[in-house]
């Protein structure tokens, strides 16, 4: 995506570290095509945004880690022309929304490949979530798996402690993830609320703000999921440890 950090970012800890190696941005019209270019572009590792991440575990050779329960990829390794796939959204998230403190349950809207990081890695943390879309025909690896999962038509309002917009509402335009007197009903209830999109206040960010949630948007989680994304990408030969500081630095420019 063009309004993306993660070269800066990525860049900052290459140079800092004095690390042979540029990251750079390609844009992808087919998701069918992402291995085809991956090699052709002889990359060493790559991050997959949307609308690719399930395209990208059907690309890959071999799936690690929490990314085989989601059945979506954000982050390729090559390892001797081998593609390894792995999802580094899920625990990205999971350190993003510690601040908040204990949680019971959460509102997932949207059912892309986020939203399916982020209800396996959260069900792993005990904290249920419930799924929201617009339309029912993305529901069905939630459903198969025991989740709660609904459209707008479907769909009864309840009290959940966090309130989480996965989609791309706001990101380009000015709309809101759902109906605004929904969106307010269910805010009425909540305690926290993230917007997975970072860099402004979107449509969703400024109703939760009217309310007086704690809220974040996702400069947390891009944060933490890129310098887990980093140390795969150097092998993990560098700690989480020592990129952590350096990236956040980034954040600064």
């Amino acid at each position: 995506m063009s309004h993306s950090r993660s070269p800066l970012m990525h860049n900052h800890v290459f140079k800092t570290l004095e690390i042979d190696a540029c990251y750079t941005r390609t844009h992808l019209c087919d998701g069918s095509k992402l291995r085809e270019v991956f090699f052709a572009k002889a990359l060493s590792g790559a991050n997959i945004t949307v609308p690719h991440k399930e395209a990208a575990f059907d690309a890959c050779d071999e799936i690690r880690g929490i990314a085989k329960e989601i059945g979506a990829v954000n982050t390729i390794i090559n390892e001797n022309g081998r593609l390894i796939g792995y999802n580094t959204d899920a625990d990205g998230f999971v350190a993003a929304i510690a601040s908040f403190g204990p949680l019971r349950n959460a509102l997932i809207i949207g059912a892309g490949g986020t939203a399916k990081a982020l209800a396996t890695v959260l069900r792993q943390n005990k904290i249920e979530p419930v799924i929201l879309n617009r339309s029912s025909n993305r529901l069905d690896f939630f459903l198969q798996n025991g989740y709660g999962a609904y459209s707008w038509e479907t769909f009864t309002p309840n009290s959940y402690d966090l309130i989480i917009n996965t989609t791309s509402a706001g990101l380009s335009d000015d709309l809101l993830p759902l109906n605004a007197s929904l969106l307010t009903q269910l805010l009425s209830q909540a305690r926290c609320a993230i917007d997975v999109i970072y860099g402004k206040e979107t449509p969703f960010l400024r109703e939760v703000k009217k309310v007086g949630l704690p809220f974040k948007d996702g400069s947390d989680m891009l944060l933490e999921q890129g310098v887990l994304a980093n140390h795969l990408f150097m092998h993990s030969t560098v700690s989480t440890d020592t990129i952590h500081p350096i990236m956040k630095e980034s954040f600064l420019y």
